[in-house]
């Protein structure tokens, strides 16, 4: 089993105010996993998980940044200041997943849930799982499955 660390320094942050979880090997792409990252964070715990619920239940869309060709717009991403979006609502179940976790992890350290804010929130490409479907007259289909690597890391900012 591999030793997992975390792309984020501590040096300029207090420890005892920090909670960090991730999620290792999760069989969501890293592309729509990217884009999330990089909306919630900066976010304040609570509302993330409500962005999130709302993408999850189809009625927020996640703006597509840096992946946007032949994305379609949406007319809910003014308040983003940006048009090409999708509703990635595996990978979204997924990082609320990852919220959640980091959550509890706040709590059980003593912090203030109220006052946490997301400063850290990154994908990382993991492996490829690589399988083939047999077709006909000696052909095959590829059929990769992509994993992520997603890690959060929160901190209590005092009021």
């Amino acid at each position: 089993m591999p030793n997992w660390g975390y792309s984020f320094s501590e040096e300029k942050y207090d420890v005892d105010r920090l909670a960090k979880a991730s999620g290792r090997d999760l069989r969501i792409k890293p592309k729509p996993s990217r884009e999330i990252c990089a909306v919630i964070n900066g976010m304040k715990l609570d509302q993330a998980k409500r962005f999130l619920e709302k993408v999850i239940q189809l009625k927020q869309s996640v703006p597509f940044r840096r992946h946007k060709k032949k994305q379609a717009h949406r007319k809910d991403l003014k308040q983003f200041n940006w048009y090409a979006g999708r509703y990635p609502q595996k990978a979204a179940a997924r990082i609320y997943e990852i919220l959640t976790s980091v959550e509890s992890n706040a709590e059980y350290k003593g912090l203030d849930i109220d006052q946490c804010r997301i400063i850290h929130a990154a994908t990382h490409r993991g492996r490829i799982i690589k399988r083939y479907i047999e077709r006909a007259h000696g052909r095959s289909t590829a059929k990769f499955r992509h994993l992520s690597h997603v890690e959060i890391v929160i901190y209590e900012f005092p009021s």
